[in-house]
């Protein structure tokens, strides 16, 4: 089973009885074409939701979330690299994601030596890194922390020098 990522845009907003319903009716085609769902994140605005799943292609998912009645957004390959010490209690504690894009396919790597340089830079905020979802494609970077707040999440990877193109509260749904 490969992991895959769905980002989407809503306008209205969406709601936790939205994601819910989503869950409800969705779960059939999910089953139908081999797709598990690990969770979803919805911004603090309701506009922006980013989805993880499990399935055998990225095209399962496609199908499962066209015949659901749902909007398909964009839909990802990717990896999944949890901090050192990860542990379900603090991927349950995470508030704030970190969008970055990059014009070029990026290295791991060097993305993860920038984290690790500003380390500091997220101690002083109190921003402790979770998780980070990279494309396959190397040109998409989610990134998720635990911090007071998102303005606190900004601060830091802007003093650390990272690249960012959003910064946002998330909420998390989890099955």
């Amino acid at each position: 089973m490969t992991d895959i990522f769905v980002e989407r845009h809503w306008d209205p907003p969406i709601t936790a009885a939205d994601i819910q319903g989503m869950v409800e009716t969705g779960g059939g085609c999910l089953a139908a074409h081999r797709c598990d769902w690990h969770g979803s994140l919805l911004s603090a605005d309701g506009k922006e939701l980013f989805c993880h799943f499990t399935a055998p292609d990225a095209e399962s998912v496609r199908m499962a979330l066209h015949e659901a009645g749902s909007p398909r957004g964009s839909v990802w390959t990717g990896t999944i690299h949890d901090a050192p010490g990860f542990t379900d209690a603090a991927l349950a504690q995470a508030n704030v994601l970190v969008t970055r894009r990059f014009e070029t396919p990026a290295a791991f790597a060097e993305i993860q030596a920038l984290e690790e340089a500003g380390a500091g830079c997220l101690e002083t905020h109190r921003v402790r890194f979770i998780r980070t979802y990279f494309s396959n494609d190397r040109t998409r970077m989610l990134c998720l922390y635990r911090a007071p707040d998102a303005e606190s999440v900004r601060i830091a990877q802007r003093e650390a020098g990272m690249p960012v193109e959003r910064v946002r509260a998330v909420r998390q749904f989890r099955p």
